[in-house]
């Protein structure tokens, strides 16, 4: 079946075709690029107007169709311009996955103007530093995160602020109905390819979560490596089995559809479903929170046909008593990103997926979405691998001195290509130590088959992969040096059965003083968002492990702590 898809890869790339790959010049490098990419997000919006009445965009008993959606949004971007927002300017978006994140998000990408993906989860304190660091002159946010804007306002005495969802307004804000009162018109700007489409924070390793600049190129680029590895993978499939080979853009009968399960301020959520959703003029249900009885029941009543989230939602989905009870048949796959999507639960959807395939993408906030995809018999075939290396990219692995190895020799996957950041806002040093001549280096240690599969075997960044989120070690780290009582700490994952990993910490306090694992994990939620904060907390009599450099083994801690000691 690899020949099969060999074949397919190079009819769908070769010249004159959909999939037709190209050089761009960026930042003075000759990188790989779609050839018939959209030229902005921009574009990708008015296109899909076409749409007209189709769903677009569901919640609850609420409704919006293609057409209202477009109204909207040039509403709400006229009444941007006319606030005074201009192209390249920051505007954050700090709410839970409402309607209202996608038509602001639009709305934001239309102007020219630069969204900012605000955590959700993040308390004051964090809220704070995004705002500042990513220079955001408008903050459009709901009731919880108007709530956390306020405790720290006076820092921010001229940020413009606009509610959504909020009963009562106060005086310093505008309300999401004043924006909607503007006239339907949508501003004329021009976009260049390279222009900032999106500000998305990741954790950072030096305590502080960075500003990725995502652009245009990269984003549009993604949407088309998306509809390239469905398209190959399903052709390369049904010429394998004899069943013809179908034209680009044959499928199945009616609208494709999709829950949002995983936060919009990730490019899982925003570039990877919902932008390819809009782009293919399919349905997007929102849900107030993560629930599985529900996601089944907005499965069969909205004929959900693509559903996407972290491994451990499609786990639990697949697992629920009403899995067997519902109607599922419009499901075509099961899975998602995030996290890796474990061997064995690729087994448990072909076994109980009912028609549904399994499907997994690989990819980073700094590559504007994936960097490999599969699903099906590839993903069956090939299980422990995170899929296809999408052809837009080069690759290779590098060793601890920088130099390249030999093909299916484990090193850093390093990738380059179009869809690579332009770098992270504010952070020039974190820019070139990451970006080396237009190589990303991903921090995952692995290694690339011959198929063009990629295997990661390890993370060579510290970090804990909590449910989808990336948690850094270092910033709770930075904050329980905070605590007076702590001399040392070491924070490093715990494996968990539902979220794949928890976060685990290690202290060792200052003497005569003894913090309890409750105290330390109430002074962490007092800094940092929920999910940050230590599931497992042990409080050591002595000091922790260092090597001969005197740095803390975090290994040797993991190996030699259990859960079932920990506070």
């Amino acid at each position: 079946m690899y020949e099969e898809l060999r074949q397919v890869i190079a009819e769908l790339t070769a010249p004159g075709q959909l999939f037709e790959i190209s050089e761009v010049e960026v930042g003075g490098q000759r990188l790989r690029a779609w050839a018939n990419v959209p030229g902005s997000l921009r574009e990708v919006w008015l296109n899909s107007a076409g749409y007209g009445e189709a769903d677009y965009l569901v919640y609850q008993d609420e409704r919006w169709s293609y057409a209202r959606a477009h109204e909207q949004v040039a509403r709400i971007a006229n009444w941007l311009r006319a606030s005074g927002i201009e192209r390249h300017d920051h505007v954050a978006i700090a709410m839970r996955n409402y309607p209202e994140w996608m038509l602001a998000y639009w709305a934001i990408v239309c102007t020219g103007a630069v969204p900012v993906g605000i955590n959700a989860w993040w308390v004051a304190e964090e809220l704070a530093y995004g705002l500042k660091d990513s220079g955001a002159k408008l903050l459009i946010c709901d009731r919880e995160r108007l709530q956390r804007f306020d405790e720290i306002r006076s820092g921010f005495p001229d940020l413009r602020v606009v509610t959504v969802r909020v009963d009562e307004v106060p005086a310093w804000a505008d309300s999401w109905s004043s924006a909607l009162a503007a006239e339907p018109k949508l501003p004329e700007v021009e976009i260049d390819p390279e222009d900032d489409a999106c500000i998305f924070y990741t954790s950072g390793t030096t305590g502080h979560p960075k500003g990725a600049q995502l652009t245009h190129r990269g984003c549009a680029n993604n949407l088309l490596s998306l509809m390239f590895v469905n398209m190959a993978q399903a052709m390369a499939r049904d010429r394998a089995a004899g069943s013809g080979s179908p034209k680009p853009g044959q499928g199945q009968p009616g609208q494709m559809a999709a829950i949002v399960t995983t936060p919009l301020f990730h490019v899982t959520a925003n570039n990877c479903l919902a932008q390819t959703m809009t782009l293919a003029g399919g349905k997007l249900v929102h849900m107030y929170k993560w629930d599985a009885a529900e996601a089944l029941r907005i499965i069969e009543e909205e004929r959900i046909t693509n559903f996407t989230g972290v491994p451990a939602m499609t786990r639990e989905l697949v697992s629920h008593p009403d899995y067997a009870t519902r109607d599922v048949s419009s499901l075509s796959a099961l899975g998602g990103g995030g996290a890796a999507f474990q061997p064995d639960l690729v087994d448990k959807v072909n076994r109980s997926g009912r028609g549904a395939e399994p499907a997994q993408g690989y990819g980073m906030t700094e590559t504007c979405g994936i960097i490999s995809a599969s699903g099906g018999r590839y993903l069956s075939d090939k299980p422990g691998s995170t899929g296809l290396l999408m052809p837009i990219y080069e690759v290779k692995c590098i060793d601890a001195s920088g130099n390249e190895l030999p093909r299916g020799e484990t090193g850093e996957i390093c990738i380059r290509g179009a869809q690579v950041i332009k770098g992270y806002l504010n952070r020039p040093e974190a820019t070139a130590e990451s970006i080396v001549e237009g190589w990303f280096r991903t921090g995952d240690i692995g290694y690339i088959d011959e198929e063009n599969f990629i295997y990661l075997v390890d993370r060579a960044k510290d970090m804990v992969i909590r449910g989808g989120e990336n948690v850094y070690c270092s910033e709770i780290e930075v904050v329980l040096y905070k605590h007076g009582d702590v001399a040392e700490c070491a924070v490093f994952s715990v494996p968990d059965d539902r979220l794949g990993e928890e976060v685990g910490a290690a202290v060792f306090p200052v003497q005569d003083t003894h913090p309890t694992p409750d105290e330390l994990r109430a002074f962490c939620a007092s800094h940092l968002a929920a999910y940050k904060v230590p599931r497992y907390l042990w409080i050591l009599d002595a000091p922790l492990p260092r090597n001969a450099n005197g740095k803390f083994v975090k290994r040797e801690l993991q190996r030699s702590l259990h859960v079932s000691e920990a506070g």
